[in-house]
């Protein structure tokens, strides 16, 4: 993990500039979806994932961190997260949680937590 959950790992093949817009996503049980919007302001840098009928077409925000490898010859995101952790994440609502520091932290505390449906994978 980098330093920052909201900043990419340097290991995750992430190159400064490319459009990660309609990558697909895949958790580590499976696919979660494509992506609708990107970040990569340093310290705040994330993913909207759309998830379509996974969840009911609800997206959901994954901080940089998350994300083991990317794949930019198959247009793939792979993140260390399963599908239930990331569908247990707090619920991200766009208009209200794109750049609100308190959702960041929940994030955060969620995904850095240990928790059952949250924390690093064991």
């Amino acid at each position: 993990m980098s330093d920052s959950m909201w900043g990419y790992r340097e290991t995750s093949g992430r190159v400064a500039g490319t459009d990660l817009t309609g990558y697909k996503v895949e958790a580590t049980d499976g696919s979660i979806g494509k992506v609708d919007k990107h970040s990569d302001e340093a310290g705040s840098a994330y993913l909207v994932v759309d998830t379509g009928p996974w969840i009911f077409g609800k997206e959901v925000l994954l901080p940089a961190g998350t994300i083991e490898r990317i794949d930019t010859d198959e247009r793939m995101i792979y993140v260390d997260r399963t599908k239930d952790q990331i569908k247990h994440a707090p619920e991200f609502h766009r208009d209200q949680h794109l750049g609100n520091a308190g959702y960041n932290e929940e994030l955060h505390t969620y995904y850095g937590s240990g928790a059952p449906f949250g924390g690093r994978p064991a």
